[in-house]
């Protein structure tokens, strides 16, 4: 739940809420909660005009400076405006070198290829929707598994149970690297050992019982090609922080009645 109160009569009325004397308009409170799903109504109502309290504010001051904009590409005016004031108002400084390097020298294991793994499978297939069959098909995953450990022969297994076309070249998913096939699939197989997995893996198809037949773990990446990509990032943080400061400074100036708002980040940076 978010850290900030709504004032209304009921949960079925809409707050009344003014930005520096301005109403916000209760319809367009509606309009804006297709856009911020919660798990209440009172807190998409909340969400819903938080974002608008914020594009106001920043709306104001924008018109306070005599903003002028011209849109480009797909903007609305309101983003150019939006855009054209933080340009304006919130000057960052240039990612240093020294930063960059302490950055990479901090965080060697996120600077690597990918590994590479070639794996078969034994496919048992469970509707995402059926609890009951797929806790049915995880239990019988565990079994082959068990089966396998005591020496059964993979490939006939594969033919006999795997639902996966693979069965037809023994199970075999060939040579796989990141972005290759699902996420959960691929973020436990690519950190499994050679030979048989121990547990099988659940996707969104069933339950995979892995053997890895070969690993070829990434190598450490040279700096000089992920420079970029760390300037961007370390740039991006600065980037959101200065963005929050200004948010504050904004809400704190203001005088605003019929909400409360404890640090303003959501609207804006989603």
């Amino acid at each position: 739940m978010s850290n900030a109160t709504i004032i209304a009569t009921s949960e079925q009325e809409w707050p009344h809420i003014r930005i520096n004397g301005v109403t916000l308009d209760q319809e367009a409170i509606a309009q804006e909660m297709q856009y911020h799903p919660a798990d209440s109504r009172q807190e998409a109502v909340f969400l819903s005009s938080q974002s608008l309290v914020i594009r106001t504010l920043l709306q104001q001051r924008a018109a306070e400076l005599g903003i002028a904009v011209t849109p480009v590409s797909d903007e609305t005016e309101e983003e150019a405006v939006i855009r054209t004031l933080m340009e304006q108002e919130i000057n960052l400084p240039e990612t240093d070198a020294e930063s960059v390097q302490r950055f990479f020298d901090a965080n060697p294991e996120r600077f690597t290829s990918p590994p590479l793994v070639a794996a078969r499978h034994i496919l048992l297939a469970a509707d995402p929707s059926d609890p009951d069959e797929r806790s049915q098909q995880q239990d019988a995953a565990l079994a082959l598994i068990a089966r396998l450990q005591q020496g059964e022969d993979f490939t006939r297994l594969v033919t006999e149970y795997s639902a996966c076309p693979s069965k037809a070249q023994g199970g075999a998913l060939g040579q796989i690297s990141k972005g290759q096939t699902v996420p959960e699939f691929e973020r436990q197989l690519l950190r499994l050992p050679l030979g048989l997995a121990t547990q099988p893996i659940e996707s969104r198809y069933g339950f995979h019982i892995v053997w890895v037949d070969l690993r070829v773990d990434g190598e450490a990446l040279p700096f000089a090609v992920v420079e970029n990509r760390i300037r961007a990032e370390l740039g991006q943080r600065v980037w959101h922080k200065a963005v929050v400061q200004y948010l504050q400074t904004l809400v704190g100036a203001a005088r605003i009645e019929g909400i409360e708002l404890q640090g303003a980040t959501s609207p804006l940076l989603q």
